[in-house]
């Protein structure tokens, strides 16, 4: 499975898959379902920034969704990206995420970011934390009791890659 670039056509399984970990998962501390036009104006966000949003598709169906885009709006932040994962609940643990999680890598390091941030829900999300470790990040902080979804405390994990050539140079 090549993960592959998102387009419109793919907003419906997109919007489904993102639903579930909304409704079911710590992984996102979102609260409530965003709607179809909602993702697309997220995927468009995203793609006007030069940064990728991927499916991997399997027999003609959307497996999962992962995208990049800057860490964070201020200008000093513009070789560090953030990414995020998801993948549909059935095809979990079966190499769906490492797929998309090892191309939007390379394609981060190709369009010169130097490092990769995963800000993963839940200290308990040992999917999305053995999926990062699988792709060279390491952790390097734990947020506390960052937020409240299901009615208990979650903490945040900070996960880090270094891309290319990192902080070993300047950028041009």
């Amino acid at each position: 499975m090549k993960p592959r670039d998102a387009t419109a056509d793919d907003l419906p399984a997109i919007t489904a898959i993102y639903a579930h970990h909304v409704l079911h998962g710590t992984g996102t501390f979102e609260e409530e379902p965003p709607s179809e036009i909602e993702m697309a104006a997220r995927m468009a966000r995203v793609q006007a920034a030069r940064c990728a949003w991927l499916v991997a598709e399997a027999d003609g169906r959307v497996q999962g969704f992962a995208y990049y885009a800057q860490y964070r709006d201020r200008s000093a932040y513009r070789f560090a990206a953030e990414n995020s994962v998801y993948v549909r609940d059935d095809v979990r643990g079966q190499g769906v995420g490492k797929a998309l999680a090892a191309a939007l890598v390379d394609s981060a390091a190709r369009r010169g970011f130097r490092q990769m941030i995963a800000v993963i829900g839940d200290s308990e999300n040992v999917g999305s934390i053995g999926l990062h470790l699988s792709v060279g990040f390491r952790q390097v902080g734990v947020l506390r009791a960052a937020g409240m979804k299901f009615g208990r405390w979650v903490d945040v994990v900070l996960m880090q890659r270094p891309l290319g050539e990192a902080d070993r140079s300047l950028p041009e």
